[in-house]
């Protein structure tokens, strides 16, 4: 998952071109449960503590998003957390963390 956009912005008299990548931040796994939200609120916050989750809540464009979709293979359920980033936050966020997720 990846989306680009632009946006135009005013900084110092000029209008500034900025790419806004969206991608997959954070990926993790939840067993068949009956509740799986519940049991997906523990890893989102220690995700959102983290370092990583911090430099993405910190410098995401809008509040970072979380999906969730069931995983047939495991029977369990797959959560992604999407963010958008700048593309200079994004490269930062890649040589900091590697791109993990296609």
């Amino acid at each position: 998952m990846g989306t680009v956009r632009y946006k135009i912005a005013e900084q110092n008299g000029q209008e500034l071109v900025k790419e806004i990548h969206k991608v997959i931040v954070h990926r993790f796994q939840v067993s068949d449960v009956e509740d799986p939200d519940i049991y997906a609120a523990e890893p989102l916050w220690n995700w959102q503590e983290s370092e990583q989750g911090k430099f993405v809540m910190e410098h995401a464009i809008d509040k970072p998003e979380w999906h969730r979709r069931i995983d047939h293979q495991t029977y369990g359920h797959q959560y992604i957390v999407v963010a958008e980033l700048e593309a200079k936050k994004l490269s930062e966020f890649y040589l900091r963390w590697g791109k993990q997720w296609k």
